[in-house]
């Protein structure tokens, strides 16, 4: 934190134990946010396990096949990092939560690239072990439409990526909107237009004064007050 911070020493103890999830479909920029919120608040960031994912270029090429492992080892790792969380104490931003691995899973199965006793079994596994996750005290929704994640998948030009189709997307979207309305019953929501979001600084900024003051309801839309 710089120096010439004004936060007082209570608000920073209270930004200390704020555990923010960052969602999104693919592409959204999650792990930018993530990376400039963990700068701003001083907590820890839990990144999406992409550069070490041994499934996900099989993933991609055959997903039929591979739906199920790599749903498994994503919510393995992911369940691995709550738990680090747990056991440090304080606070984080995760790059991604958990509970989307399940939103994936459901759109897998839905479209017919996962089997339904697969994604049954997958759905016990998640429900033991949400009996040992901790909620997030927020959760920042990009909103990102399909059209533009396709863009930005093509931009980044990620190999194991090459394969996507926007009908993919499409249907990961749709699932997404349904998870939001749903988790915002339980944990509070900021619904973020990534279309005119901007600053990453600023947007920590307004997650913050929203955490503080507690104004905000079970979801908020946000749009930057910069050009």
């Amino acid at each position: 934190m710089p120096a010439t911070d004004p936060r007082t020493p209570s608000i920073m103890e209270q930004l200390q134990d704020i555990f923010i999830g960052i969602a999104g479909i693919i592409g959204a920029g999650k792990t930018t946010l993530a990376t400039a919120l963990g700068e701003h608040l001083g907590l820890p960031v839990y990144f999406e396990p992409v550069a070490d994912n041994e499934y996900l270029e099989d993933f991609y090429r055959d997903t039929a096949k591979y739906a199920f492992a790599t749903q498994i080892y994503l919510l393995n790792r992911r369940f691995q990092q709550h738990q680090e969380i747990i056991w440090r104490g304080g606070g984080g931003v995760q790059d991604r939560t958990i509970y989307e691995d399940a939103v994936f899973a459901k759109m897998l199965s839905d479209i017919g690239l996962m089997d339904a006793r697969d994604y049954r079994t997958y759905l016990q596994l998640f429900k033991h072990m949400s009996n040992f996750m901790c909620r997030p005290s927020v959760i920042v929704y990009l909103d990102v439409k399909p059209e533009r994640s396709m863009e930005r998948v093509k931009m980044r030009s990620r190999d194991v990526e090459s394969g996507l189709t926007l009908d993919y997307l499409q249907a990961l979207y749709a699932e997404y909107e349904n998870f939001i309305a749903d988790i915002s019953r339980t944990i509070p929501v900021i619904r973020v237009d990534w279309d005119q979001f901007r600053d990453a600084e600023e947007m920590a900024q307004v997650i913050e004064q929203e955490y503080l003051h507690a104004t905000f309801l079970r979801q908020v839309t946000w749009k930057p007050t910069k050009a």
